[in-house]
């Protein structure tokens, strides 16, 4: 069996870290830091450059106003996730090599996330086996792992659809998640895999619990 490569990213030594992780091969993360950042900053005038650049190369009026849409309705989201804790984002593109009856393959995308919340003061193992139960939406395959470097961590998948009106597209979404209860006892990391692929649940499953598989709370490069 071929040995696992990593690549450290910059980040991973940065004094301000606060979760260790390895993003699995098809991700590529979002630089909410940069897409967010307040108007007047330096980062803000190089994100300005960038995006003029990108709206030049419409080929028409119609085009460049989709774009600016789309643009603003990307950042909203993405505020709206970081509102609620949300420190990393990642888009997963994958290619499904076994497509519904035979047909023929198409891309897969996913959304990784982590998410960070407060939580009552308790042993870790209480936190990560209540954790699924405070969620208010019943998970189904709830899986709870306590040998992991991280600590106990507990798995549970569910499956919504998204309401008229939302402006998301409304057919069903799988979003598996992994519960992390912090060292400290006062908050827990959620790492969520969101796909519409709801038939390969298995396979983002298994992705995830590889994600958590590796994570560490203390910085692992020493």
């Amino acid at each position: 069996m071929n040995s696992l490569r990593f690549a450290v990213h910059e980040s991973a030594r940065s004094p301000h870290a606060e979760i260790w992780f390895a993003e699995p091969p098809g991700f590529t993360a979002i630089p909410l830091g940069v897409l967010l950042t307040p108007q007047g900053s330096p980062a803000f005038d190089t994100l300005d450059t960038a995006v003029a650049a990108l709206l030049e190369s419409a080929p028409d009026e119609r085009v460049r106003q989709l774009l600016i849409a789309q643009l603003a309705k990307g950042k909203a989201l993405l505020a709206s996730l970081v509102e609620v804790g949300t420190a990393h984002c990642s888009i997963g593109l994958h290619r499904d090599d076994h497509p519904k009856s035979g047909g023929t393959p198409h891309p897969l995308l996913s959304l990784l996330t982590l998410t960070w919340r407060s939580t009552a003061t308790a042993p870790s193992a209480l936190t990560a086996a209540r954790a699924v139960a405070s969620e208010g939406h019943p998970h189904s395959r709830v899986e709870y792992l306590d040998r992991l470097a991280c600590g106990p961590v507990t798995l549970g998948e569910v499956v919504r659809t998204p309401l008229p009106g939302t402006g998301l597209p409304t057919r069903p979404l799988l979003q598996v998640h992994a519960y992390l209860p912090h060292p400290d006892r006062k908050r827990m990391a959620v790492f969520t895999l969101s796909s519409a692929a709801v038939e390969r649940r298995e396979e983002y499953r298994g992705l995830l619990r590889r994600v958590v598989e590796l994570v560490s709370f203390e910085e692992p490069t020493g």
